[in-house]
């Protein structure tokens, strides 16, 4: 009854049971800390048909913990065809993600765009106005408003990674609308900085800030709010200050007053004249 009683109940991973290449690609994966093992023991699982959407998950969250991003993408496009309907959304996220990783804007914003395209015609969630996920390790229930507003936020930070400020900014503000959050929000007052539109930038990180959201992660995109708008009001303030000053520089230079440039304008120094002389007697 000592004190190893309490460690044995904290099992940090679960291991399936049973025989065959899945669960030895498992025990490498998750005991034997072998990831170039256990990658090889997926692969044969899916070659034998055991377990062939665990298995295909599975390798691809471990060829994307050791950067091969290229290789988990063509692996999904190879074997999706055999796991079921259920599975091909997770697939997508997946995919999506890994096109993120890699860089491959393109495909990722395609994808994104095909996935908003099934909420719009009713095609996702099997129909349903919720499903099942999980977020940060705990089982959780995400709305069609939710995944949309998520969607979006995804493909507006897409547009940013191209310079496409505008488009992120249209994005953004239809996430939004949808659904508020404070990361989406922070974006969007990004975008509408790039573009050069500080009043708006503001009001919008007001906005954010009123809204107190309250999740972990939004306290983060929160704190980077707060630092945004600190950012914000010191270029406001420097703008409006150099208006001011080139102002009241134009002012109080008496060469701009309209009759003393007259004035010198026909105050012509005497080479002036010369030039003028001697070029009336080459066109004669």
């Amino acid at each position: 009854m000592g004190g190893g009683g309490g460690s044995s109940k904290e099992k940090p991973f679960k291991i399936p049971t049973g025989r065959g290449p899945y669960v030895r690609a498992k025990q490498l994966q998750l005991v034997e800390k072998d990831l170039d093992g256990s990658i090889l023991w997926f692969w044969k699982a899916i070659n034998e048909r055991d377990r062939v959407e665990s298995a295909l998950k599975d390798m691809v969250v471990v060829m994307k913990q050791q950067d091969r991003t290229e290789e988990a993408i063509e692996a999904i496009k190879s074997f999706r065809h055999l796991c079921s309907n259920q599975a091909q959304e997770s697939l997508d996220n997946l995919l999506i993600d890994l096109y993120k990783k890699c860089g491959r804007v393109e495909e990722q914003i395609m994808m994104l765009k095909q996935k908003l395209r099934k909420i719009y015609t009713g095609k996702a969630f099997n129909g349903k106005t919720t499903k099942s996920a999980r977020s940060h390790g705990k089982k959780c229930h995400v709305s069609i408003k939710q995944e949309t507003a998520r969607l979006l936020g995804n493909l507006g930070w897409a547009y940013m990674q191209q310079g496409n400020f505008i488009a992120a900014e249209a994005v953004y503000r239809k996430a939004q609308m949808i659904e508020p959050n404070a990361n989406n929000g922070y974006n969007l007052s990004v975008c509408l900085i790039k573009e050069g539109h500080y009043d708006e930038a503001r009001a919008v990180i007001i906005d954010v800030l009123n809204q107190g959201f309250s999740s972990e992660t939004e306290g983060k995109a929160l704190q980077r709010a707060g630092k945004l708008f600190a950012e914000i009001e010191h270029s406001l303030q420097v703008s409006h200050m150099s208006m001011r000053l080139g102002e009241e520089m134009l002012n109080s230079l008496d060469i701009f007053k309209e009759e003393e440039w007259a004035s010198f304008k026909s105050k012509r120094l005497p080479v002036f004249e010369e030039i003028s002389t001697f070029r009336d007697q080459m066109a004669l």
